[in-house]
């Protein structure tokens, strides 16, 4: 199969995803620091799996929904790090036409998982703060185990419609992805004809369904923030805000990065093409790689176990 920008075909039997284009020289270099956030992020999640099953008291609703967390941040990194990193590194560029939708697919189904997970995180803090005495019989191991398997369903059927959308369309443009991975509104661009229902379908993703989310985890901090106002000291309002500290900085990581992202999409049109490849990107990689960083620095649960754990292996 030709490459041409002028191809003229319909089932293209696969895409070509030039990474960086232009920049091909400096791959080698931009491979780098994608391994590097790969290894962390490898490293990090697995360490607070590990961290949360041997010790018997994080067996808590808590830290099962940082263990989701963590299992999602290992899926989202390793749909796109291994392929970008074969196109930096060996120049195996081309990715078959079926391999492309799954990684589509398991990408944004992730990325809406991620986003329930937060709202589940959300609801403990409340229950936790707002409902003390009700916590362990509202959050019980049935309910959070209901709460994470809802998030998956709902991610994978919401996210079913890409695809399907994305598998009708004519592709009478080019194969080529200026990108490192197949991202659903790059692959939507290269098909033919009309194809407002794709672009109205990811709008309605991202602000009905990702809105509501964040809907929802702004009413819980509300309520939070007004417990916590509502407590006698300043002492038991600061130790009380801080057991949300990591939480909400995950949360403004993930969202203000994938809405920086997707925003981008729509509104960047004179935006240069490296930038929009390093953003979709970023907001792939950098909140799965900070993520085990800033709950394991901000909880002193997890720290503490884990400084234990290295000491003691040392020694």
């Amino acid at each position: 199969m030709t490459h041409s920008n002028t191809t003229d075909f319909t089932n293209p039997s696969s895409f070509i995803l030039l990474g960086f284009p232009g920049l091909e020289a400096a791959h080698l270099w931009i491979s780098i620091p994608f391994c590097i956030m790969y290894t962390i992020t490898t490293l990090g999640n697995f360490t607070i799996l590990f961290i949360v099953k041997r010790e018997s008291s994080l067996h808590e609703p808590m830290y099962y929904f940082l263990c989701m967390l963590a299992v999602t941040d290992l899926v989202l990194s390793t749909s796109i790090l291994p392929k970008t990193l074969s196109i930096f590194w060996f120049n195996s560029r081309e990715i078959d036409f079926s391999a492309c939708l799954t990684q589509m697919y398991f990408i944004h189904t992730f990325l809406v998982v991620e986003s329930g997970i937060f709202v589940a995180m959300a609801f403990d803090r409340y229950v936790a703060i707002c409902h003390p005495l009700r916590h362990s019989t509202i959050l019980t191991y049935t309910v959070v185990a209901r709460f994470g398997l809802a998030m998956v369903l709902r991610g994978a059927v919401v996210i079913v419609p890409y695809v399907l959308l994305a598998r009708q369309w004519p592709y009478c443009r080019t194969n080529i992805i200026p990108h490192t991975h197949c991202e659903h509104m790059v692959v939507v661009k290269l098909a033919c004809g009309d194809t407002h229902i794709s672009s109205y379908y990811g709008l309605f993703v991202l602000f009905g369904v990702r809105g509501l989310d964040i809907a929802f985890i702004v009413v819980s901090y509300t309520q939070i923030v007004r417990a916590i106002f509502r407590l006698p000291t300043k002492d038991a309002r600061l130790k009380t805000f801080e057991t949300c500290g990591s939480h909400l900085c995950a949360i403004f990581l993930f969202y203000s990065s994938s809405l920086f992202s997707s925003l981008m999409h729509w509104y960047g049109h004179n935006v240069d093409l490296y930038f929009h490849i390093f953003t979709g990107n970023v907001y792939l990689l950098v909140p799965p790689m900070l993520n085990p960083i800033i709950y394991g620095v901000r909880t002193s649960q997890i720290r503490d176990r884990m400084f234990r754990f290295v000491i003691f292996q040392s020694s």
